[in-house]
């Protein structure tokens, strides 16, 4: 799957393109900037992949589009879409599928007071982090 060649440097370039450090990045995905550095990584070996939630994050919150940050244009495959692991639907039928994909999109997306919850909770010490996990119970 030719995605798997050239995401880390689309990502790279999105990234640059939106003046986005890893930490910017790991903070919009919600996972530590070492995460993103192996995202980035030039080594095949070293690199590793985005889950599907972190991705999605990723364009929902900085508004780029899905196929900007893969390749669908695989020799042979007809631009088909082929993530591991991206089952949204098991219905045959598009509509019912792209139903299904807008209310899973709607149910990661953060409301204006979550996403400010967030990047509070984001920007606090770890002591702080601690001390709020600790009052919800988690």
């Amino acid at each position: 799957m030719r995605y798997l060649q050239t995401f880390n440097s689309r990502l790279r370039q999105i990234r640059e393109a939106g003046r986005l450090s890893s930490k910017d990045v790991a903070e919009i995905c919600g996972v530590e900037e070492a995460k993103v550095v192996s995202w980035e990584a030039s080594d095949a070996r070293q690199r590793t992949y985005p889950d599907v939630s972190a991705l999605l994050d990723f364009c929902i919150k900085t508004e780029t589009p899905l196929e900007d940050m893969l390749d669908l244009t695989e020799p042979g495959g007809g631009g088909q879409l082929e993530l591991p692991g991206l089952a949204f639907s098991n219905s045959d039928d598009l509509s019912t599928a792209l139903k299904e994909l807008e209310q899973e999109i709607d149910r990661i997306q953060l409301s204006d007071e979550e996403g400010e919850l967030l990047r509070r909770f984001r920007k606090t010490t770890a002591e702080n982090r601690r001390m709020i996990l600790q009052i919800l119970g988690a």
